[in-house]
């Protein structure tokens, strides 16, 4: 019963995943077609790393999701807890807090451009009213990249919290008594109670948030397209600037193949945190 499902798996992730590898060590442009690519070796691996701009990239990326995960399993978890802990309108407030994560990534970042549009937008108009001054919040390169990381954080929350609050519902309420009746005041019971039980799935949340982070391209490319100054760029725009849209799809796939190993060290390195 499980064989038609890992064929789908295996057509739809292994053998773009193999080809993907062979791929990164020729120099197999779309135009020219496959037949007249040859194997340049390393070549591709040699020219992305000596290259400052994807240098940047992969710095940017690695920041980006570092921070953008932490702050989002922090505040996950703590909206989590928060409604666990009401005993009425948890379903009103499930519904509200899911709205951002149901938004397409594209009409979240169009919104957001026009709130914070130096312009017109609502949020420039507040700060003049208050008599500070406007900021260009997409084209300086002191706001651009933590503007983009306080969207993604706004979005991506409620996924967070969603998995986060289902899993403290299995948590029993014995457990939670007998702490009570040991003493144990609310702190303790979060950090010796709440957190053993959610251990799992305060990994597996990391996992996925470090995966889908790790891969930011929407935002990116309608936002800023990797500026200003490179200082919001990151691989997938990389490969998009430089590998999709040149048609170059032998340097493509090595910058692919360098994200892919760099998504499973960041993976490991937040499921061990997680469990310990």
């Amino acid at each position: 019963m499980l064989t038609p499902t890992m064929l789908v798996l295996l057509v739809m992730t292994a053998y773009p995943l193999i080809f993907t590898f062979i791929y990164s060590f020729t120099n197999y442009n779309y135009l020219k077609g496959a037949k007249k690519a040859s194997f340049v070796m390393f070549a591709n691996y040699i020219k992305l790393f000596k290259n400052d701009y994807f240098r940047q990239a992969v710095l940017n990326t690695i920041k980006f999701t570092i921070c953008a995960v932490i702050l989002e399993m922090l505040l996950g978890l703590m909206i989590a807890v928060f409604i666990n802990s009401l005993k009425k309108a948890q379903k009103i407030m499930r519904t509200l807090l899911l709205l951002p994560y149901l938004l397409p990534a594209v009409t979240v970042a169009l919104s957001w451009r026009m709130m914070l549009s130096s312009n017109y937008g609502i949020i420039n108009q507040f700060l003049s009213g208050l008599g500070l001054p406007y900021f260009n919040w997409f084209l300086d390169t002191r706001t651009a990249f933590w503007t983009i990381l306080v969207i993604d954080v706004w979005q991506n929350v409620p996924f967070v919290f969603l998995l986060l609050f289902a899993s403290l519902q299995s948590v029993p309420e014995g457990q939670y008594e007998a702490a009570r009746i040991d003493g144990a005041g609310a702190f303790q019971q979060f950090w010796y109670v709440t957190i053993p039980n959610i251990k799992n799935s305060l990994a597996l949340c990391a996992l996925l948030r470090t995966i889908d982070t790790f891969r930011l391209f929407e935002k990116i490319n309608v936002l800023t397209g990797g500026g200003p100054a490179g200082t919001t760029s990151t691989i997938t725009q990389y490969l998009y600037n430089y590998g999709i849209k040149s048609l170059d799809f032998g340097f493509g796939s090595a910058g692919a193949i360098v994200m892919t190993v760099l998504v499973l060290i960041l993976s490991s390195v937040y499921i061990k945190r997680a469990i310990s």
